[in-house]
């Protein structure tokens, strides 16, 4: 292999990736805004923790369609896992515990689907045709997750290149994990079978930035339609990375795209390192054919250790056992991730496979320091007949787990000798990731003998067409062809209200750059004051705005009046009362004569003074124009009476009290 040097995460360029091979793909799931899930019509979105009942269940894999068993199915047979699902009657039916046949397929979240295929620039397929896909870790309870194939192909532009894609698929959504303690796991089932689209893509991103700004494309072009989920767990991403050498290994259920940049780097630098390892095992003569290595219970020499995990461990009757590894001196060390060696890929395997879930689960005789005494590990190295140059890994727990997990750390070293094995590794909050499963093989999928085939038919295909939104980057690029402000543009571009903008703009001859802000920064401030924005439909917010061009809503009233529409979810026709002129200049006499005696030590702080009241007074009831104009005359004529100069300064105009309105508003 080359001598390439892994530089920290922020030193690392464009070049330095090239030179490793770096090279990363991306499947990104999102959830459908659907009233239903996809094969039953148990209402979707409804999360809560709350549980009705619960029900235990052990996975077993199944023979494939050629009489196969898939390895992350063995692998999750071996775990023993108690399969516990909590069960809330308001969100799951039979169906979702296989015990009544599906209903045929969602049509709105099918039409969702093939509206976002279109989008990009994808071949929507002629027929769709389910097919099950085994998930044996327990988190769908029949074993399997229902999926279509909806679009082959397309791709989205990106910097002066496009990224291809490979297909999008309509899915239904698996359940939340709870808890993973031992051979206990736990799952709440609200989201079960709720619909998404899991959009894969070419491994044609070539930094870990690349790849994170391409999963912002996609989540973008997704919620530009205004018909997916948003929020905590509605968008997660599956990144696939491998540099020159590796092999794909995916990282699985990333819960935000920022993450992305750090999880790529950390593993692009694990492949390159297990590379690494793999040949410094060559050069001391060890490969997976002659490797040497060796269990022993060690219980009775450490029964007596002060070690506390260990000796807890012994008080409840749990077994100690050592694996040699020969030759293996120092390689546990052996820098894998940021500040993380290859003894973590033995100790995840453990606590994985074995279920030995509490940490420490593992301690090895290259870092034996602050564990067991060094006479405790004398006399270990002496039952094992290990030398000098051998690596030593103990394990403790239940009688089976413990062997079970001493056959684990012999299969991973084993794996050392070959290179990287492929999996699916989950992405930890430092950036660094750990072993979750053997990656899937295609033995895992087969049809689904309970649902025709459908026609995807021309009529279909021409209704959602009429109706298919514009790509946001096109969006943008009228944005700023119209002056909208730049903040704002790359929000509104994916806004539901995007729409809405356009006919303001064409059918309403509105300007841009204030229905931008009405639509885009008038909802954020409202959300600072606290006020849910769960009302502010679309429909809605047309309606607001037909009140403003039917000049029943004054402009600067428009805030405070979308306020009450949205914490009432209507409409309100008891709008304020409207006054005339002469009502209002007899208002800033009285405002005058109220403030008469204040003290100012400047006379333009009057007149501002006297349009703060005059707005908190009459907000509504008349246009801040018209105020404006009032006051202004009422200052003049004060003026002119008195005889005073420099009556210039003391105008109040629009701009010189924008300020202090939008710290009101």
């Amino acid at each position: 292999m080359p001598n390439f040097k892994f530089k920290p995460f922020s030193e690392m360029n464009e070049i330095d990736y090239a030179e490793i091979g770096f090279k990363s793909g991306l499947e990104v799931h999102q959830q459908l805004l659907t009233e239903k899930k996809l094969f039953c019509r148990c209402p979707a979105g409804l999360y809560s923790q709350h549980y009705d009942a619960e029900i235990l269940r052990h996975m077993r894999p199944t023979l494939s369609e050629l009489g196969e068993y898939d390895g992350t199915a063995l692998m999750e047979f071996k775990t023993k896992k108690n399969i516990i699902y909590r069960i809330n009657r308001n969100t799951v039916c039979t169906y979702e515990m296989d015990d009544t046949p599906p209903f045929e397929i969602n049509e709105q979240a099918l039409d969702i689907a093939i509206e976002i295929g279109l989008l990009m620039n994808a071949k929507i397929v002629d027929e769709i045709h389910i097919a099950r896909k085994q998930y044996l870790d327990g988190s769908i309870p029949t074993g399997f997750q229902r999926t279509a194939i909806i679009s082959v192909g397309g791709y989205l532009p990106y910097k002066n290149r496009v990224i291809n894609l490979i297909q999008m698929s309509l899915e239904e959504d698996s359940c939340r994990e709870y808890s993973d303690n031992g051979h206990f796991r736990t799952y709440l089932t609200d989201r079960l079978g709720m619909p998404l689209i899991e959009t894969v893509t070419e491994p044609e991103m070539k930094t870990p930035f690349e790849v994170a700004e391409v999963n912002n494309i996609i989540r973008k072009l997704a919620r530009s339609t205004g018909k997916v989920r948003t929020g905590v767990g509605a968008a997660r991403e599956d990144v696939n990375v491998s540099v020159t050498g590796g092999t794909r290994i995916e990282i699985k259920g990333v819960p935000s795209i920022k993450r992305i940049p750090l999880l790529t780097y950390n593993e692009a630098m694990r492949q390159w390192n297990l590379l690494r390892l793999r040949d410094e095992l060559k050069k001391r003569g060890i490969s997976k054919d002659n490797l040497e290595t060796k269990i022993e219970d060690v219980t009775k020499i450490l029964k007596k250790t002060r070690y506390r995990p260990i000796a807890d461990a012994i008080a409840i009757g749990y077994q100690v056992k050592c694996v040699l590894l020969k030759g293996f001196k120092k390689l546990l060390l052996w820098q894998t991730q940021t500040n993380t060696n290859f003894a973590k890929e033995i100790s995840d395997r453990v606590r994985v496979i074995a279920c030995l879930t509490d940490l420490p689960n593992i301690i090895y005789s290259d870092a034996i320091e602050d564990t067991i005494s060094l006479s405790e590990g004398k006399m270990i190295r002496v039952e094992m007949g290990a030398t000098d140059d051998d690596a030593l890994v103990c394990v403790w727990g239940d009688n089976k787990d413990v062997e079970l997990a001493s056959k684990e750390i012999i299969e991973r070293a084993r794996e050392a000798t070959i290179g990287i094995p492929s999996e699916t590794r989950q992405a930890l909050k430092d950036g660094t990731n750990g072993f979750e499963r053997i990656l899937p093989g295609p033995d895992r999928m087969y049809p689904d003998t309970d649902l025709p085939p459908k026609k995807v038919t021309k009529e279909r295909l021409d209704r959602i067409r009429i109706n298919l939104t514009e790509q946001f980057w096109i969006r943008e690029q009228w944005y700023m062809e119209l002056g909208v402000p730049k903040d704002i543009i790359p929000q509104l571009a994916i806004s539901k209200f995007a729409s809405l903008f356009k006919k303001c703009v064409n059918e309403y001859k509105m300007n841009p750059t204030f229905v931008a802000v009405l639509l885009i920064q008038y909802p954020k401030r409202l959300r600072r004051k606290g006020v849910k924005l769960s009302n502010l439909t679309v429909e809605l917010m047309s309606d607001i705005i037909d009140k403003y061009r039917n000049n029943e809503v004054f402009k600067d009233y428009l805030l405070y009046y979308m306020e009450d529409v949205v914490r009432n979810g209507t409409i309100d026709n008891s709008m304020p009362e409207k006054i005339s002129i002469n009502e209002l200049r007899q208002t800033i006499i009285e405002i005058n004569n109220y403030i008469q005696n204040d003290k100012l030590y400047k006379k333009e702080n009057k007149a501002k003074l006297m349009l703060g009241l005059l707005m908190k007074e009459l907000r509504g009831r008349v246009s801040f124009q018209d105020v404006l104009n009032e006051l202004n005359k009422f200052i003049k004529q004060q003026i002119d009476d008195s005889n005073q100069k420099n009556a210039d300064s003391i105008r109040l105009d629009g701009e010189q009290f924008k300020g202090i309105w939008k710290e009101e508003q």
